[in-house]
C-alpha cells in the first residue's frame, strides 16, 4: 500500500495551523478542480486533496496521522501498526459518500465513516469514537479497566494540542474484537436541554503468548515430540480456566486439530479451543542424540518423500 503524505499534497508544513491549512486547500481546490482546471492530472489531484482535507482539517484525525511520521521509505510498502489509532477520541463524521483510497481506509475506515448524531436530528450533543487495545483476559474475565484517550483540539493560535482524559470502564465478558462499549453522555454535550452525546468504544486485542482468536474460539499451537504424536500420550497444555491434560491419539500429524469444549470466549454458548499439533523435532546436539537419530533412520524404512515419487 502506498504511503500518502498529506501535508505534501496540501503544499503545507507539518506544523502549519488550522487557517493555513484552509487557505491551502482553498487555493488547490480552485485549481484542480475538474470542471475548470485544464492540468492533465485535475481528477486525481482533486481527489488527493479532498482526502488529505478531510484528514487535515479534523484535529483527532490529523493527531493521530501525526504518530505515523514521515512514512517508509521510497519503494517501501506501508501497513499501519496493529494498534495504530488506539487511545485517540474521535468526534464528527467525514463523508460517508466520498470515495477514499486505501491508505485512508486502512486508518480511519471505522472512525472516519463512523456517523454522529447532530442535536437537531437525534436530540443528543455529538458522539464520540474511539478505540482502545486490551489483553484477551479482560474479554476472558471482565471487569473493570481503567484507560486514558487523547483527545486532539485547536488551540487559540490555531496549532495542535492533545488534552487526556481517564475513564473507567466496565468491560463486558467475553466481549470480542471489533465490537464497541457505548458510554452515555461522554461525547459532546449539547447547549440546553438537549442531552449530551455518547462514546462508543471500539475493542482490539493484544497478541497473547499462547492463543489466536478466531470468532470466539481460541486457538493453540501446541508443540509435541514425535514419539508423543506416533504413540499417542497424555500431556498438560494451558487454558484459559488453568491446565488440563490433553489426550494425543496415536497416529497423529502437523495440523492435527483437537478440540476442547467450552474453553474459549465466555459466550452462549461458548466458543471453543483448538489444540493444533506441531512437530517438534528436538536438535542433536552432541553425539548421544546423532547416534540416536542414526539408529532411528537404520530402523526405519521411512520415505518422506515417497509421494513425489522419488
Amino acid at each position: 500500500m502506498e504511503f500518502k503524505d498529506y501535508y505534501k499534497i496540501m503544499g503545507v508544513a507539518r506544523d502549519a495551523t488550522e487557517a493555513q491549512i484552509k487557505t491551502a486547500y482553498r487555493k488547490l481546490a480552485r485549481k484542480y478542480h475538474p470542471d475548470v482546471s485544464k492540468e492533465k492530472d485535475a481528477e486525481a489531484r482533486f481527489k488527493d486533496l479532498g482526502e488529505a482535507y478531510e484528514v487535515l482539517k479534523n484535529p483527532e484525525k490529523r493527531a493521530a496521522y501525526d504518530q505515523l511520521g514521515q512514512g517508509p521509505r521510497p519503494g517501501e510498502e506501508f501497513r499501519p501498526p496493529p494498534d495504530w489509532g488506539s487511545g485517540f477520541e474521535f468526534s464528527g463524521a467525514g463523508d460517508n459518500d466520498a470515495a477514499y483510497s486505501d491508505f485512508f481506509e486502512s486508518l480511519f475506515g471505522r472512525q472516519g465513516r463512523a456517523r454522529s448524531r447532530g442535536p437537531f436530528q437525534s436530540g443528543h450533543g455529538e458522539d464520540h469514537h474511539a478505540k482502545i487495545v486490551l489483553d484477551l483476559e479482560a474479554s476472558l474475565l471482565g471487569g473493570q479497566r481503567s484507560f486514558t484517550l487523547r483527545v486532539p483540539f485547536v488551540n487559540a493560535s490555531g496549532h495542535l494540542e492533545s488534552k487526556e482524559r481517564t475513564l473507567n470502564v466496565q468491560i463486558p465478558k467475553g466481549i470480542l474484537a471489533g465490537q464497541t462499549i457505548r458510554l452515555a453522555g461522554q461525547g459532546s454535550p449539547a447547549a440546553g436541554e438537549v442531552s449530551a452525546g455518547d462514546l462508543f468504544i471500539e475493542i482490539e486485542f493484544q497478541g497473547h503468548r499462547y492463543y489466536q482468536v478466531e470468532g470466539r474460539d481460541l486457538m493453540l499451537s501446541l508443540p509435541v515430540a514425535p514419539w508423543e504424536a506416533t504413540l499417542g500420550a497424555s500431556i498438560a497444555i494451558p487454558t484459559p480456566s488453568g491446565h488440563v491434560q490433553l489426550k494425543i491419539p496415536p497416529g497423529s500429524h502437523a495440523g492435527t486439530k483437537l478440540r476442547l469444549k467450552g474453553r474459549g470466549i465466555p459466550s452462549t454458548p461458548p466458543g471453543d479451543l483448538y489444540a493444533v499439533l506441531e512437530i517438534a523435532l528436538p536438535p542433536a546436539a552432541d553425539d548421544k542424540a546423532k547416534a540416536a537419530y542414526l539408529a532411528m533412520a537404520a530402523a526405519l524404512p521411512f520415505n518422506p518423500r515417497a509421494n513425489l515419487g522419488v
